[in-house]
């Protein structure tokens, strides 16, 4: 029962980063590894507010999640955007990515030093016992966020009309422009509601086992992984992938050691990049030539 507990745990962690990368990358279609700074800012932004100046947690996670979408958007416009207009190839935005990444993080570690810090300034709570096991609250409450990012997700693509044009420039930027939608607008939104959901998980994590300033870019890792293996483009796919992978590690850690959850994570990869490409969905991308 406790493994299970800890596998609903970082599955529900791997969601909210998957989510919040898959907004971000199918409509801009590149991958961002800045993102992974946006993880654990909106962690520091939470620390700096609720520990440094002491204002209450609600307020700080309120005020952390807002401050890192908006940090999000700004990336976007000075960096991604231009290079958008010179129509830069994905490497380059890769690498710029990188770029930005490494100068985020050294950001991180000028203001806040690279020590490891806490959110939580309470005594840590063994948890409730169910069936012979421990669920602390920050537990629950991941579990319960990464169901409800998922539904929220969903419902977001399907009945917003922000929603509908994300998807329709994700299908064809080209198109969506010749009928007035303007995709660098919506792409710029795609990147504040990204960097808003990464912050979320990055607080998550940081309340229930600490921060530094590298926690972002292992925790956006698995993310990709748990996307691949769901399958590009299938939202319950990547339930099922996050699912998966938090399993595969968790039992690892549990049989073997936990040394090894960082090489399952890739073990899995391999196997489904070798085996099925495709991930859990099995569907093709559809092209259609207008």
């Amino acid at each position: 029962m406790q493994v299970l507990i800890n596998i609903l745990q970082t599955s529900s962690i791997y969601m909210i980063i998957a989510i919040s990368f898959i907004i971000i990358y199918y409509p801009a279609k590149a991958f961002y590894l800045s993102h992974a700074a946006i993880i654990s800012l909106g962690a520091y932004f939470c620390y700096f507010l609720s520990v440094q100046l002491n204002q209450p947690l609600w307020l700080s996670v309120l005020l952390a999640i807002v401050i890192t979408s908006l940090f999000g958007g700004v990336v976007d416009q000075m960096i991604y955007k231009p290079l958008r207009k010179r129509n830069a190839i994905p490497l380059a935005i890769l690498i710029a990515s990188l770029g930005i990444y490494i100068i985020l993080l050294n950001l991180i570690s000028l203001i806040w030093d690279d020590s490891t810090k806490s959110i939580r300034t309470s005594d840590i709570v063994i948890g409730k016992q169910i069936a012979g096991s421990y669920i602390s609250n920050i537990q629950v409450i991941t579990i319960i966020t990464g169901i409800s990012i998922v539904f929220l997700y969903l419902l977001f693509l399907k009945f917003t009309s922000v929603g509908r044009k994300l998807r329709a420039i994700s299908s064809n930027e080209e198109l969506s422009d010749i009928l007035g939608i303007n995709s660098n607008w919506y792409i710029l939104i795609a990147f504040i509601i990204g960097s808003a959901t990464a912050s979320v998980s990055g607080i998550l994590v940081a309340y229930d086992i600490n921060m530094t300033p590298t926690m972002g870019f292992k925790l956006l890792l698995y993310g990709i992984v748990a996307m691949i293996i769901g399958g590009v483009g299938s939202t319950w796919g990547l339930v099922g992938g996050a699912f998966l992978l938090a399993t595969a590690q968790h039992l690892g850690a549990y049989y073997i050691d936990s040394k090894w959850m960082d090489a399952i994570a890739y073990l899995i990869l391999i196997l489904f990049l070798i085996w099925k490409p495709l991930g859990f969905s099995g569907k093709r991308l559809k092209k259609i030539d207008i």
